[in-house]
């Protein structure tokens, strides 16, 4: 690998889905290429840089260990990088992501809660 501009190789490696997107988030800040903020998405990469970044809400620390001169199938970006994320925390036993919600309301609570609200008011 001579040295693949930063951007291509996130979108080879099919860490972002376009290339604009790849661009946005490296002058954003949101990448770093061996634990250095990188502004520019012409960055070169070479073999054993550590790439971290995030997309959305998803975390990506990778180790570039190839290069790819166009964006292949799925199956083939294994070649690319070796995957260093660190395993998310689970979550504590009986604790939920989301606020549990009981079932929608009939029509009878909707005038229950209705009548509840009126009195207040």
């Amino acid at each position: 690998m001579d040295g693949q501009r930063l951007d291509k190789w996130l979108w080879c490696a099919r860490l972002v889905k376009t290339r604009p997107l790849a661009v946005k988030l490296i002058e954003g800040g949101k990448v770093r290429v061996n634990g250095v903020r990188t502004l520019k998405a012409s960055r070169p990469l070479r073999l054993g840089d550590v790439i971290t970044g995030t997309a959305g809400r998803r975390l990506f620390v990778v180790r570039v260990t190839g290069g790819a001169e166009r964006r292949g199938p799925a199956k083939s970006v294994a070649a690319l990088y070796d995957d260093l994320t660190p395993a998310a925390p689970k979550p504590p036993p009986g604790a939920t992501a989301e606020v549990e919600r009981g079932p929608r309301p009939t029509k009878r609570d909707r005038r229950k809660l209705d009548a509840f609200k009126a009195e207040r008011t």
